[in-house]
């Protein structure tokens, strides 16, 4: 059986595939202008290496590629939203806030440019806050302005988000119904579906991001299964989702604004994984890529979901992975400002032109350009073998650099790791530090292709003193999408006291919810003795304008609501410092999460790397202090595995990471395979 990820970063597709759950193998493709095209090569080249055994299942992440970078770079289809009359400049009011109060120059911080004015119409219908119908909807209305709209403006999708249809989304299922069978060419997405609860602009928002990546997402993965046929791949397709579950094409269709975020959430379910494999159910995952470094908590077992995340700055009241990422990876630039103080990224050269080593004309310095002058990368095996990078090019990038500022070529790329090391500590401490956490008590799992040359100085800053580096870090997250739990999330407005509540009204709306979930995923063919069920409740105190998600147990009753709502009291003190168990709650939303577990790998030995006909010196000098260089010990992570301890300072290589073992640091393999980095003595 043979389980093929794929997951396209800043610089490299990744592609893993595991036979039998058992055996890895792993590839880096450089990106391309045509993604898809390193996509099919790096499947082609997985499979090639696994053999001929059947591709039992193919999981694909493909949200930083399709639907965010739709959004990012302004290319999602003419959307058109309808809106109850009266209510057209929903998207473009907002929330009234500012991110930065005495800016008088700051760009409109709302939407707007995903469905501009001119394509926004009110439609005669509403519906209250109880859900009763007030005006009934005028269907001819509704074919007359859609009509104007598409004829007009070329419109391709539409969003349809009636007041309170949370409540009641009748008058929406409706109009999708009109629109079908008038204008079978357009995409449609409903708010009730999308996200039925309330606050109006941001499910005002959420739902047209949906319908303006709507279009983009079905023909990219339509482009995607023919490519994959016609290699020969015959599995099953599946998407990874935002809250770090994946799912079939179907569901990921069905709401595709679900894997706008969904970028960094497969490495942190793979640094969750190496994690537990050492015995270590508390982590902080940091993977740093080629153009930005995300990060995350693990506590006791469980990734960390928030309920809202931010795209470009506008919210996304979605269920994602809670990660906190910067513009800082290997590919990140570096610059002076105009008092000659040294900054890095967030600028990144990307795939291409790629850092100045690169040799495809990049000129500007980089943070691996600085690594290759440094000595911590081996110019000869970089990606496995695939690329040869150019020490010249990487001297003369930096070197322009430090001649500015008087500085040697040495003491500048330092300078350059210096800087990105702290920016990354910054970043750990906004997911600890800043939450009441203390990073003493993780350790740090570090993946990417640069994680394991920053983290060891990274987790010294902050006093982590175990980092783990995984299997196969470069790959981590097209790993993690072969160990994600097939998951299915649904919500449903539930406002009401605690004084008011009745547990029977509460179990019958978790009951409907349960009742779709599992309808879902045996549409998809899961078997239903499978198929987990996790409940929890979005509870505040009356007054209050956010919420906090709180688990309850199942049937809903007397003793297990008492229960939840003295949860919610320990969760507010955890996160604001305080609680006051004698102020009165309200519940505001219930929350479902169906999923089947899938069952870790018991991965074995990693297989023999290709060497492309390159020896490895048994030293190299490296720098890791100004105008001294020492000859460092060079390993391969295989002789690590044998040998069980090496001291630093000394480099460790593998065809898809390099590991640095600072001075005063020393690496053992564990148990598990795990390289793990002591960073004191």
């Amino acid at each position: 059986m043979r389980e093929i990820g794929i997951d396209i970063g800043g610089t490299f597709t990744d592609v893993v595939c595991l036979v039998d759950r058992r055996v890895m193998y792993a590839v880096k493709v450089p990106n391309s202008r045509d993604l898809l095209g390193a996509v099919m090569e790096g499947v082609q080249s997985v499979m090639a290496l696994s053999g001929d055994s059947e591709v039992a299942r193919l999981a694909y992440i493909h949200g930083t590629t399709v639907a965010t970078n739709a959004v990012l770079e302004g290319r999602g289809a003419v959307t058109a939203c309808l809106t109850t009359k009266g209510f057209e400049d929903v998207l473009e009011i907002g929330r009234q806030k500012r991110s930065s109060m005495y800016d008088l120059w700051m760009d409109p911080e709302t939407p707007a440019f995903v469905s501009p004015r001119r394509l926004r119409a009110g439609i005669t219908e509403r519906v209250d806050g109880e859900g009763n119908v007030l005006q009934p909807l005028d269907e001819e209305e509704v074919i007359e302005v859609v009509r104007r709209l598409r004829d007009r403006f070329g419109v391709q999708s539409v969003a349809v988000c009636y007041l309170n249809s949370y409540r009641n989304g009748t008058h929406e299922t409706r109009t999708r119904d009109v629109l079908r069978r008038h204008f079978p060419e357009l995409a449609v997405s409903l708010s009730s579906e999308v996200n039925p609860v309330f606050r109006e602009y941001e499910r005002t928002c959420v739902t047209v991001f949906d319908a303006y990546v709507r279009p983009i997402v079905e023909a990219y993965l339509e482009r995607l299964a023919r490519g994959l046929h016609e290699l020969g791949a015959r599995g099953e397709v599946q998407i990874m989702q935002s809250r770090g579950g994946v799912s079939s094409v179907k569901m990921a269709v069905a709401r595709p604004v679900s894997m706008l975020l969904s970028g960094p959430a497969a490495g942190v379910v793979g640094g969750r994984l190496a994690g537990q494999m050492s015995a270590e159910p508390n982590v902080i995952t940091m993977d740093i890529g080629g153009t930005t470094c995300d990060v995350s908590l693990v506590r006791d077992g469980i990734v960390q979901i928030t309920k809202e995340g931010r795209l470009r700055g506008y919210p996304l009241r979605l269920p994602t992975v809670d990660i906190t990422s910067i513009g800082a990876g290997g590919g990140s630039i570096a610059w002076l400002d105009s008092a000659g103080g040294l900054h890095v990224g967030p600028r990144s050269a990307g795939a291409i032109p790629g850092p100045a080593c690169y040799g495809l004309g990049g000129a500007n310095p980089t943070v691996t350009d600085a690594s290759v002058i440094l000595g911590y990368l081996n110019p000869d095996y970089f990606a496995g073998g695939s690329m040869r990078l150019d020490v010249g090019l990487a001297r003369e990038a930096v070197t322009r650099l430090a001649s500015t500022v008087g500085l040697d070529l040495d003491a500048m790329a330092l300078g350059i790791h210096r800087i990105m090391n702290a920016q990354m500590a910054e970043a750990v401490r906004l997911v600890t530090v800043k939450r009441g956490y203390d990073p003493r008590r993780f350790a740090l799992v570090a993946f990417g292709g640069a994680g394991p040359v920053h983290a060891p100085l990274v987790a010294r800053q902050l006093g982590i003193a175990k980092v783990i580096v995984p299997h196969s870090p470069g790959t981590l997250s097209a790993f993690g999408l072969l160990v994600a739990d097939i998951e299915y999330d649904a919500v449903r407005a539930f406002l009401c006291r605690d004084e008011e509540l009745d547990p029977k009204a509460l179990e019958d709306v978790f009951g409907d919810l349960e009742s779709e979930g599992f309808r879902r995923l045996r549409d998809e063919a899961l078997p239903s003795d499978e198929i987990g069920v996790r409940r929890s409740v979005d509870v505040r105190y009356v007054g209050q304008s956010f919420e906090l998600e709180i688990p309850i147990a199942a049937p809903a009753s007397a003793r297990s609501t008492a229960d939840c709502i003295a949860g919610f009291h320990r969760r507010h003190e955890e996160v604001f410092g305080h609680a006051d168990p004698a102020r009165p709650v309200e519940l505001v939303n219930v929350r479902t999460v169906h999923y089947i577990a899938v069952p870790s790998p018991e991965l074995e030995p990693p297989v023999a790397e290709a060497r492309s006909g390159a020896r490895r010196a048994p030293t190299r000098p490296v720098c890791f202090e100004r105008s001294a260089r020492v000859d460092a010990a060079i390993h391969a992570r295989a002789e690590v595995l044998r040998s069980g301890r090496v001291e630093g300072p000394c480099i460790i290589e593998q065809a898809d990471t390099t590991t640095v073992v600072y001075p005063g640091m020393h690496a053992v393999a564990d148990a598990a395979g795990n390289v793990i980095v002591w960073t004191a003595p």
